[in-house]
């Protein structure tokens, strides 16, 4: 295996994942609370997807939004994390160039997924909240189907070039990369070739991402806050509010890491190379992990059925 992170070649038929480089003797101790978020996220998520199904009540568009984030949270953390707790545990470093590719196309496009979803959440509140009369009119269940669909084709077609791209490029220095997964530029920037396009084309992706969805969302948040404020009673403007300050947390969580990783990887040189990957790494684990919890509390309605259920097993 030594030998293949010196030895020219043009198609490595795998790479090598160190993990965190300078914490090594950390890794089984950082896998405790990584292993406990991705058990968090899977029972979360799964109890979520469970709840909205049994109940009628939750039928309705932002809870089938819920269902899609669900979904989405469990193919981004499932997609990396039994790999990651692979290094910390085993030291089973190599991963295959396909699949080494195919985790770079998930973790990528499921990020953009779950962006357009809270876009899409964000739209719901809004017209909830400042046109509550239209609201089931508005967002039917065709609507409600034809935009998650839209979101999951955006995220699927957006990203598409980037493996394609990581593909054409010759890696002829070396095979090692210095991360827990197969990041973007983490991959492409061991090509011995001109990646300018790999890297402006990210760079496109990420501003034709987030720019837009981050302005509907605060223009959406914006007029909502104007219409609770407007509310006559402190009691409807607390009620209201409550209802969306677990959207706003779940955003918050989403976009705050993400878009600390993302100026730290292009203009942190100075940050150390291990602040960098946990970085990511919190980017890609917390939203997943956070994301059912904060809507199991703030939500009555799931909260409420979820303690239906476990009274009921309890008699």
């Amino acid at each position: 295996m030594s030998d293949s992170n010196t030895t020219e070649f043009t198609n490595p038929s795998s790479f090598i994942l160190l993990g965190i480089p300078g914490l090594e003797m950390a890794h089984v101790w950082i896998s405790i609370p990584f292993c406990a978020m991705y058990a968090i996220a899977l029972l979360g998520n799964f109890t979520i997807l469970l709840i909205v199904r049994i109940e009628p009540s939750l039928h309705s568009p932002m809870y089938y939004f819920l269902c899609m984030l669900a979904v989405i949270d469990l193919v981004l953390s499932t997609s990396t994390l039994p790999k990651m707790l692979s290094i910390f545990w085993f030291n089973s470093r190599e991963i295959d160039f396909n699949a080494c590719l195919t985790q770079l196309y998930f973790i990528h496009s499921v990020s953009v997924m779950e962006s357009g979803i809270f876009v899409a959440l964000a739209l719901d509140r809004y017209v909830a909240i400042c046109d509550p009369l239209r609201h089931s009119t508005i967002l039917t269940n065709p609507v409600v189907a034809k935009i998650g669909l839209t979101m999951v084709m955006r995220g699927s077609l957006l990203i598409l070039p980037h493996p394609f791209l990581a593909r054409r490029w010759p890696y002829c220095r070396t095979n090692v990369i210095a991360h827990t997964c197969c990041e973007h530029l983490a991959v492409v920037k061991l090509a011995c070739a001109d990646i300018r396009l790999s890297s402006y084309y990210g760079l496109l992706v990420t501003f034709l991402v987030i720019g837009p969805d981050v302005s509907f969302i605060t223009l959406s948040y914006t007029q909502i806050l104007r219409a609770i404020f407007s509310l006559p009673t402190k009691k409807a403007r607390l009620k209201t509010f409550s209802t969306c300050s677990s959207h706003i947390c779940v955003i918050l969580a989403f976009y705050i890491p993400c878009l600390f990783s993302f100026l730290t990887h292009r203009f942190g040189h100075n940050v150390p190379q291990h602040l960098h990957i946990i970085t990511a790494n919190v980017n890609l684990l917390v939203p997943p992990m956070l994301n059912p919890i904060i809507y199991g509390v703030r939500t009555k309605q799931i909260r409420d059925r979820l303690f239906q259920v476990f009274s009921h097993k309890g008699t």
